[in-house]
């Protein structure tokens, strides 16, 4: 059928709607507890949805379905490893930052080992952020300039102007309720987001079925034709070498996602931001924990969806198909078979998903320049007005740079991609490193957290580089590492001390 102009009018509009509603939303900001807190006041639910909609991108959107179409369900091991990860810090990570009203996640580490340790992680941080989502926000913007492309709606265009139109579509939306709004703005429009995309998944699941002969019963035949249903993978038939290999083997993907999850929603500024928006500490460790049931659920349905286009297109190959890669697959369902109308608001689903991650990483970057760096060292006598209007400039001047950043990626190689997708990999491990150090070594000081952390960075480096093992790992190396040189170098500097 085709992507038509009535489909790209949809998508505008919608994006339109997006950002006024965004900015009157959060019209209302007094100083920076509002503008990067929502004055604490956030009820748990909307906490939850955005959560989970900021961990949830465009490549989520397409690429999870493409998981189960090219294999089976085995990914549903792993969101396991992130429910549990999430009640740890609830238990955990949460009532240390209640305790003495933490502003962002790294104000814990300024208050428990100096200022040093906060300026380093908060940077460690913003240059993670920045390179991971920018990277991020290209690779968004790759099949929405597909879809822009196929519609035939531009013409004379070449494939980088594409993406560079995609990219500053969302950019340009996304940052105008952002500044205007701050976390508010950015809590409550994640939550439409994700109802938005959620939604369009399912109507793409229903139009599946009923394009079937036998409805899903068709989908049950040729998923048991090729076990497509099975989630469950121990991985007894490997060696040791091959176990360590495979990320979804089930004691690998649950113990390293909860681990990998320990450090992506209790260190990461991203999520932390979010939950403590809410009121109170029982607020928050609910919000927390009641998401790790939301993401499941929400995996559980791109998962299946992608079993619904493998009974669709009668388990066709990726080159029968004529698409390049495997997350090409949903992209051309949505073009080519949805009807008109729909195709426009399953593509506002995937801007909505979009502008949600960009939405988050904004808030998150500007709240952490400001809170962690400018405020510590140069705002202690700025008021509340002046806080304030540095915040949203912080805002505007990070939603340029990632905007250009993405467009900067443009051309890059695949591998260059790769690896600045694949930074969260090198920091995770000893941003958590450094945070159970803090929680769990009484003895432990700034020098040892400063040493276990950059000791991390260098023991990921050559780990990724050289040694074989299954992603969801690197965590777990890395936030050892960190404990163990951190409480060394304490026992020792400690020792020092003493003895002097």
């Amino acid at each position: 059928m085709g992507f038509s102009s009535i489909d790209i009018v949809i998508v505008i509009v919608y994006m339109a709607l997006s950002a006024g509603a965004g900015a009157w939303i959060g019209r209302n900001q007094q100083n920076t507890t509002d503008y990067f807190l929502g004055g604490r006041s956030i009820p748990w639910y909307a906490v939850t949805f955005s959560i989970v909609a900021t961990e949830t991108s465009v490549l989520t959107f397409i690429s999870i379905p493409a998981v189960s179409y090219l294999g089976n369900m085995n990914f549903l091991q792993i969101v396991l490893g992130y429910m549990f990860g999430r009640l740890v810090v609830a238990s955990l990570m949460i009532p240390a930052y209640y305790r003495d009203e933490m502003s962002t996640a790294y104000h814990f580490l300024g208050e428990r080992f100096g200022q040093t340790t906060r300026n380093t992680t908060s940077i460690t941080f913003m240059f993670t952020r920045l390179l991971a989502d920018g990277v991020r926000l290209f690779a968004t913007a790759i099949p929405l300039a597909i879809i822009i492309k196929g519609s035939g709606f531009f013409s004379g265009l070449d494939d980088n102007q594409f993406y560079a139109i995609a990219i500053l579509l969302i950019g340009i939306m996304t940052i105008v309720y952002t500044y205007v709004g701050g976390i508010r703005s950015v809590i409550w429009m994640d939550m439409v987001q994700w109802f938005v995309y959620m939604g369009g998944a399912i109507l793409a699941m229903i139009l599946i079925v009923s394009k079937l002969p036998d409805g899903f019963a068709s989908v049950s035949e040729w998923a048991a034709g090729d076990d497509k249903f099975n989630w469950i993978y121990l991985g007894a038939d490997l060696t040791f070498q091959e176990f360590i290999k495979q990320p979804y083997t089930f004691f690998t993907a649950l113990i390293a996602g909860a681990i990998f999850s320990l450090a992506s929603h209790g260190t990461d500024q991203l999520i932390v931001q979010r939950v403590l928006t809410c009121k109170n500490q029982q607020e928050s460790q609910k919000a927390i924990v009641v998401s790790g049931v939301v993401v499941f659920l929400q995996f559980l349905i791109f998962l299946v969806l992608g079993v619904m286009l493998y009974a669709f297109y009668q388990g066709a190959g990726i080159e029968q198909l004529d698409v390049t890669r495997a997350d090409g697959i949903f992209p051309k369902f949505i073009v080519e078979e949805m009807p008109v109308g729909i195709s426009g608001l399953i593509v506002a689903a995937l801007f909505a998903a979009a502008m949600s991650t960009l939405s988050s990483s904004l808030s998150s970057l500007s709240s952490a320049a400001v809170l962690d760096i400018y405020v510590p060292l140069f705002g202690k006598d700025k008021s509340e007005t002046e806080l304030l209007k540095t915040s949203r400039v912080a805002t505007l001047i990070w939603g340029i740079v990632l905007t250009g950043a993405a467009i900067a990626f443009i051309g890059l190689k695949g591998t260059v991609v790769e690896v600045a997708l694949g930074i969260a990999s090198y920091t995770y491990g000893g941003l958590l490193g450094v945070f159970l150090l803090g929680m769990l070594n009484p003895s432990a000081n700034q020098k040892g957290a400063l040493s276990g952390f950059f000791a991390a960075l260098l023991v990921m480096i050559i780990v990724i580089q050289t040694v074989s093992i299954a992603w969801p790992l690197y965590t777990v190396v890395g936030s050892i590492t960190t404990i163990l040189i951190g409480s060394l170098v304490s026992r020792i500097t400690n020792d020092s001390d003493t003895n002097a």
